[in-house]
């Protein structure tokens, strides 16, 4: 059960770290984009914060709708973009009063688990990255072409290929998103350890351990797609920001 669960964890962070490196370059470089050619910050702001609105809306709104579900009042909610105090960039969110731990846990999670459901749908049902997995899993390479090819020619293909970048790229939940999640984390691992100690062990391994293998295995491919629907921007984007250099001469810093 080890080998398997560390095989899982492993999987996950080959997909979720080289996915948040290439999340934060891209959003950096278009930001870059946006700041050449308008060479204002506020309008800048403006154009990034609209091209990622779809992914903005279903982030906050997953935030309001799992506090209303919860019994949590909700305060302000906003998709407006803002810079807050300490330099960062904040394109939405929603005020909530102070809850118990377990659900300020559930509502800093649920821009993921709404995210990571739609990454699902969208790459099963209108990407057709199906046939490539197949492709990356037999390492049949010379049909990567015709996959890709393949999934080029689902019907409204760009359209969803979109909704998924602009999904994927904000369904990450904020650092105010996780500060329950380390106390949480830190229950979840007393009450494990007490349950085993108990002799509650032999049970844990046949329910407790495969339910979270199987969560750890959602998220691994909620991760593989949109590490691959960014992968696929990296370079367009990055000629962009290069051309836009050398034909303005100008560098951002």
């Amino acid at each position: 059960m080890i080998p398997v669960a560390f095989h899982g964890i492993l999987w996950f962070l080959v997909s979720f770290l080289p996915f948040l490196f290439v999340q934060r370059w891209i959003h950096r470089e278009i930001q870059t984009i946006f700041l050449l050619l308008t060479r204002n910050e506020s309008i800048s702001l403006g154009l990034f914060s609209l091209l990622f609105f779809p992914g903005v809306l279903l982030h906050e709104v997953s935030h309001f709708l799992t506090a209303k579900l919860l019994g949590v009042r909700t305060g302000h909610f906003s998709v407006v973009p803002q810079m807050t105090t300490d330099g960062r960039m904040r394109l939405g969110y929603v005020e909530t009063e102070k809850a118990d731990l377990v659900r300020e846990a559930l509502i800093g999670a649920a821009p993921l688990l709404t995210g990571g459901a739609a990454m699902v749908y969208l790459g099963t049902h209108n990407l057709g990255v199906l046939a490539l997995s197949e492709v990356v899993t037999q390492q049949a390479w010379g049909g990567l072409a015709p996959a890709l090819k393949e999934m080029s020619q689902q019907p409204d293909f760009w359209i969803w290929f979109y909704l998924a970048f602009t999904i994927s790229s904000t369904m990450i939940p904020s650092e105010s998103d996780r500060k329950a999640w380390i106390p949480m984390a830190g229950l979840v691992i007393v009450v494990c350890a007490i349950a085993f100690l108990a002799g509650a062990g032999g049970w844990m391994a046949d329910y407790l351990f495969p339910l979270m293998q199987g969560a750890l295995g959602a998220l691994t491919a909620v991760f593989g797609i949109s590490l691959f629907v960014h992968l696929i921007l990296a370079i367009p984007i990055w000629l962009i920001r290069v051309g836009i250099n050398r034909a303005t001469g100008l560098e951002i810093v």
